[in-house]
This record gives C-alpha cells, sequence and structure tokens, in this order.
C-alpha cells in the first residue's frame, strides 16, 4: 500500500486516533510555540487515564518490566506528544521538520540499551511524517527515577510551517 499523502493522512491509513491532550500536570504548558519551533514538555505513557489499564508503563526497565514493554510505551508516548502538537498547530500537516527528541528512561543500574526504549517513539515518527520530516536528531538516557513512576518521559522539539496572518504578517 503507498503511504498516504500527509501526516494527517498517514494517521488513518495507519488506523491511529490520537488520544485527547491533557493539560500539563504542573504549572508549565505542554506546548509552546515560538515563530516556527514548538516545544513539547516531556509527556509520559499515561495521561488522564489513558494507559492506566496498559502494562508495561510504570516501574524500572531491567526490573519491573522489560524493554520490549518500555518500547511499546514510548510508542504510546508518541502518541500523547503528537496530541499536544496537534492541539498547539491544529494540523500535523504544519510540520516541517521533527528537529530533536529527549528520551529518558527510568531504568535500573546498569541497563545500558536506553537507545532501543526510544526507538519506539522514533519509528512512530518516521512513520506518521515519513523518513525526511520525521527522522530526528536524539538524545535517549537513563535516569534513576521519573515522575508518577513511569517507564519513559520524552520531549519534542518540531519546527513547522508558518501560517499567514492577518495584515501579511506570519507566525
Amino acid at each position: 500500500m503507498k503511504p498516504a499523502s500527509t501526516p494527517e493522512k498517514r494517521l488513518v491509513q495507519l488506523g491511529i486516533e490520537l488520544p485527547a491532550p491533557a493539560p500539563a500536570a504542573g504549572r508549565y504548558l505542554a506546548a509552546k510555540s515560538d515563530r516556527d519551533l514548538v516545544f513539547i514538555s516531556g509527556h509520559g505513557p499515561i495521561w488522564n487515564g489513558h494507559g492506566g489499564s496498559v502494562p508495561g508503563i510504570r516501574g524500572k526497565v531491567g526490573i519491573d518490566l522489560t524493554p520490549e514493554a518500555a518500547r511499546s510505551a514510548a510508542r504510546l508516548t508518541g502518541l500523547f506528544l503528537l496530541s499536544a502538537l496537534r492541539a498547539e498547530v491544529e494540523s500535523l500537516d504544519r510540520v516541517r521538520s521533527v528537529l530533536k527528541l529527549f528520551g529518558m528512561v527510568n531504568c535500573a543500574p546498569g541497563f545500558t540499551d536506553t537507545p532501543a526504549v526510544i526507538d519506539g517513539c522514533s519509528e512512530l515518527l518516521v512513520q506518521v511524517f515519513g523518513e525526511k520530516v520525521g527522522r530526528h536528531a536524539r538524545s535517549a538516557v537513563g535516569m534513576a527515577e521519573l515522575p508518577f513512576d513511569i517507564c519513559v518521559e520524552i520531549e519534542m522539539l518540531v519546527a513547522v510551517k508558518r501560517r499567514c496572518c492577518p495584515r501579511g504578517r506570519r507566525r
């Protein structure tokens, strides 16, 4: 099957329905735009009850969960990142480039395969945006703890196509 021509159409083609965006868990914004850049705050695989019944989202990778379960949680986190991004820019079709991910893995001492865990999110982004737009720079680091005992938290930086505003100014 030929890939759809836009990210929004690709989501439909892939059978992906994004969860509703939720407010931030603290005194910060889930996403913030400045000109053509969108900064997405750290998200995890649980959001307003989503993920609560999904096994493998809480605990330390290498003790409580397998790397495969954490990789699935990273993919789920990618869906939440896309939802926050869409809420900020109205359509994923405005994305010009996924610039960078910063992935954090709640892991046991000695667990070093954090890149394979964060690949769950990276692969989703390439599926949705294609190789040219979706492939990104990335960090994947191990952490001693993460909020709410989630197994992964991921931040994202995206460049978007600017829209024309009334009076000819771009935003």
